[in-house]
């Protein structure tokens, strides 16, 4: 019993139980405003033909595997004091961070929703006007049978968003009880050589993926199921 209390009050001592809420709520947020963006902006590239669409491709695709420190940094000096956004006073603070991973995370879910939505959406489109649905049905139809891969997409973001390091270091700063994340207060265990509270914290992180994952199998199940009756 003994040894647990000392453990808690360890885990307490760096910041653990806050930087797993600070986690969860820059992850939530976050996600939520690039699943917005990328949707929408994923589904604009597949509908409409307009000049350099092939070079916004070709960009998004690269914006999806570049480094997050990429971001981090270019994040940290618009924010910065003397930066564009300095006045705004969001370096060091949660708010700086979602910003970071929204710009992270969207190109990601933008272009997995591109990448499905080219293959599927002209078969959707076809059955759609054999039925005489009009724009309104034909969009809402389109979402329906999209929304197990734009579930996947959000997942997959989410999931890049808990597990980042780079960038939430640079903007957040790592400050205790403040912008410390599951991550960065990961790092910060390994580098004073407390190992097995590193440990419990990356466990916690393999238990929301395996949740998630979770999530993702029971809906597709759901809409096989749906689909066979």
């Amino acid at each position: 019993m003994e040894m647990v209390l000392d453990f808690i009050k360890l885990l307490a001592s760096v910041g653990a139980f806050h930087a797993i809420y600070v986690t969860l709520f820059m992850a939530v947020i976050a996600t939520s405003i690039a699943a917005c963006l990328g949707i929408c902006f994923g589904l604009i590239l597949e509908k409409y033909h307009f000049p350099f669409k092939n070079s916004i491709i070709r960009i998004n695709k690269t914006l999806m595997g570049v480094p997050p420190v990429v971001i981090g940094l270019l994040v940290y000096f618009l924010l910065m004091r003397r930066g564009p956004l300095g006045s705004f006073e969001l370096l060091f603070t949660i708010t700086g961070m979602i910003i970071a991973q929204v710009l992270i995370i969207t190109p990601i879910i933008s272009g997995m929703v591109y990448t499905v939505a080219q293959r599927e959406v002209p078969r959707i489109r076809n059955f759609a006007k054999s039925i005489g649905a009009n724009e309104r049905q034909t969009n809402w139809l389109i979402i329906k049978e999209l929304k197990t891969d734009m579930y996947f997409a959000i997942i997959t973001g989410f999931g890049r968003s808990i597990s980042e390091v780079g960038s939430v270091m640079l903007v957040g700063g790592n400050i205790k009880e403040s912008t410390r994340t599951m991550t960065t207060a990961i790092s910060l265990l390994k580098s004073q050589g407390i190992f097995t509270e590193g440990i419990f914290l990356g466990v916690i992180l393999l238990a929301i993926s395996f949740v998630l994952q979770c999530l993702v199998d029971y809906f597709r199940k759901e809409e096989q199921y749906n689909e066979n009756f």
